[in-house]
């Protein structure tokens, strides 16, 4: 794993609930447009369908934020079964924006000329 990966992966925000319904029934209410439309409605979404899906486990969606300075950010849902026979529902949103990212300085040694100025 890079290390901007795990510098990544620290700034996540994880969300775990237990859920009543059986994994099935909850993997529909995120996989299936119509249903998903209730509860995240597709302009929140910066395209409708899933950039990455492991059917049954996991799907991943693009999202943009709705006001300036409209972020991207990926949010992940992934979908296991618990031991009394619901659900345990994450949800993990990373912000993917690049506009994020850390300024470089210049090398120090980048032959630019510095130019002093006088007062």
């Amino acid at each position: 794993m890079s290390e901007t990966e795990a510098e990544r992966q620290e700034k996540d925000l994880v969300l775990e609930c237990e859920l009543d319904a059986p994994p099935e029934k909850v993997w529909r209410a995120i996989s299936i447009p119509a249903f998903r439309d209730k509860w995240l409605p597709g302009q929140e979404l910066a395209d409708a369908a899933p950039i990455s899906t492991a059917p049954g486990e996991e799907v991943s969606y693009r999202m943009r934020d709705d006001e300036p300075p409209f972020l991207m950010s990926i949010v992940t849902f992934q979908v296991r079964p618990d031991a009394n026979g619901g659900t345990i529902l994450r949800i993990v949103h990373g912000l993917t924006d690049t506009r994020l990212a850390p300024k470089i300085p210049p090398a120090a040694n980048s032959n630019a000329s510095l130019m002093m100025l006088a007062a």
